[in-house]
């Protein structure tokens, strides 16, 4: 199915609920084409996104800000994460708004973004108001690039968390190898030397009505990486002459047996959004749906040795009629995209080739 036909079936299946334009029919029409901008998550209003790239060795963060809070979810599902602040989005905790999400570079190190980032919204007398203080609510997670750059001491730190922060606008977020995607790397199943070069993407649908559902996803997985629409890998574990792909989930299948590297090097990071008005119960269930999403465009993942996160904030903007199922599909479409443009948008280093790289620019 391709994404015109996905937009038609989102209508069908709802007596008329479709996807909008995403600003415009010729951005459709680029999507289908060559993988071209399908939104931003920034057309989610109240939320802004800033990145920190370091300029020593390709790593950095990427924070996603909602000043005036939003209702927050988790739904983690690799078996190796990297994470805070993931127990107080459980449904049965107490807060109920986060204001701002760190996604990092920097293995466990990378957490530290987050101290940052608190320090910039306290600043800006943001945060829960427990009377003496107001706090700032901050979850993150990481993924592991230490191995990119050959400096695996340079990680993102409390400073790279609170210039990303200073970093952060409603503008179109930025894509490629940048911010938490700019040591990513994909494909890691085939061992060094066969992988090729991840990144940070986003997408944002929008129906008629103005309720809006994106994501924004950084890809460091070592399973590849597929359109959906056509079954076709776009990048992924490399054949020993570099020039295609191994397929790993079909290797699995057929030897029953693959070589990956079983120190937690992977992990797929990300944060849904909406303007909808949602519960932490909800806002749960669509970071749980939304990892379909993830599955549909990264096979295999969700592996020990991954610890693949997705967040969901709900900026609660949006007045109108927001069926949870509705929520559910079009995030999980978002977070599939999202990683699309993730991988078509990266540029590639040494010994790491991106998708435009393999496809001739």
């Amino acid at each position: 199915m391709n994404r015109r036909d996905f937009i038609h079936s989102i209508a069908g299946a709802t007596g008329g609920l479709v996807l909008a334009d995403l600003a415009g029919t010729e951005q459709v029409r680029a999507a289908e084409n060559d993988y071209g901008p399908m939104g931003s998550i920034t057309e989610v209003e109240g939320l802004k996104v800033g990145h920190f790239t370091d300029t020593r060795r390709p790593t950095g963060c990427t924070v996603i800000i909602a000043e005036d809070g939003a209702v927050g979810g988790v739904d983690v599902r690799g078996g190796a994460p990297g994470t805070r602040e993931t127990d107080l989005l459980d449904p049965v905790n107490m807060v109920q708004k986060v204001h701002a999400i760190s996604l990092a570079g920097g293995s466990a190190f990378g957490l530290d973004t987050a101290t940052g980032v608190m320090r910039y919204l306290e600043e800006k007398d943001i945060g829960f108001d427990v009377g003496i203080a107001k706090v700032p609510i901050v979850p993150a997670a990481i993924l592991f690039d230490l191995g990119i750059g050959g400096k695996p001491k340079i990680r993102p730190d409390a400073e790279a968390g609170y210039k990303a922060c200073q970093a952060a606008s409603t503008d179109p977020v930025a894509e490629g190898s940048i911010g938490a995607g700019a040591g990513a790397t994909i494909g890691k199943a085939a061992g060094p030397g066969r992988s090729m070069k991840g990144g940070i993407g986003n997408a944002c649908f929008t129906t008629p009505e103005g309720l809006k559902v994106g994501a924004i996803v950084a890809v460091n997985s070592v399973g590849d990486i597929y359109d959906p629409d056509t079954g076709r890998i776009l990048a992924g574990a490399r054949t020993k002459d570099g020039k295609g792909f191994i397929n790993v989930a079909k290797l699995v299948r057929t030897t029953g047996s693959f070589r990956p590297d079983m120190t937690p090097q992977n992990t797929t990071i990300g944060v849904i959004t909406t303007n909808a008005q949602l519960t932490k119960t909800e806002a749960k269930r669509v970071a749980q749906v939304g990892q379909d999403g993830l599955a549909r465009a990264i096979n295999p993942a969700h592996l020990q040795a991954d610890g693949d996160t997705l967040f969901t904030m709900a900026t609660g903007t949006y007045t109108g009629e927001s069926p949870l199922s509705i929520i559910s599909i079009l995030a999980a479409a978002a977070v599939t995209y999202a990683i699309i443009r993730a991988i078509v948008t990266a540029d590639g280093l040494p010994n790491y080739p991106s998708y435009k790289d393999m496809a001739g620019g």
